[in-house]
């Protein structure tokens, strides 16, 4: 029988170096999210810049977890409101959750967390259910970022100009994210 008494706990996932480990791949994965960012390509007639974010998203929490990985996430915007230029072209400040693409960087944490639970439930052992769950993660992302610019432009000028751009260059990159997908989950558990 374990204990489970708190100074138990602390000595195990303290002292051990637990605490830390998980701080670190925390904080890697928002960095790694907002370099991410940085690759951004502008989409005519779209207010929604083209980034490579949301593969960072979904890798984040597929590769982490869902608390994890949704930790990540959250850090990721925290580090953007306070003013860090991690948002996409080097944009940082609370005001950018207020723009266009609030509603994508709003969703981020629970898109990680999506792809974190499809993925702590086996999802990420194939290449096709790790798909699948990215798929279904994206369309949290999707969700929130067609619902928030729906409020300003309306429900069809939104998914014209905030998902129908973006359909067919995410399904590539979920294909680079599958195919990245075994080696970086070697990785993580070679450093574990």
């Amino acid at each position: 029988m374990t204990s489970t008494t708190i100074p138990h706990t602390l000595h195990e996932r303290v002292t051990r170096g637990r605490v830390a480990y998980d701080a670190l791949l925390v904080l890697a994965a928002s960095i790694l999210i907002a370099i991410a960012a940085q690759v951004a390509i502008p989409v005519p007639f779209s207010p929604v810049p083209l980034t490579m974010q949301p593969l960072a998203v979904l890798l984040a929490g597929v590769l982490l977890g869902s608390k994890r990985g949704a930790a990540a996430a959250t850090i990721y915007l925290l580090e953007g409101i306070a003013g860090l230029p991690v948002f996409s072209q080097g944009h940082g400040g609370a005001i950018w959750l207020a723009g266009a693409t609030g509603g994508y960087l709003m969703s981020y944490p629970f898109a990680a967390f999506v792809a974190g639970w499809f993925s702590e439930r086996g999802w990420g052992g194939t290449i096709s259910r790790a798909v699948a769950g990215m798929l279904l993660a994206l369309g949290v992302i999707y969700l929130g970022g067609w619902s928030w610019l729906s409020l300003t432009v309306g429900p069809r000028a939104a998914f014209a100009a905030g998902v129908a751009p973006f359909i067919l260059a995410d399904i590539v990159k979920i294909a680079i994210g599958a195919a990245l997908l075994p080696k970086a989950q070697k990785l993580v558990a070679r450093t574990s």
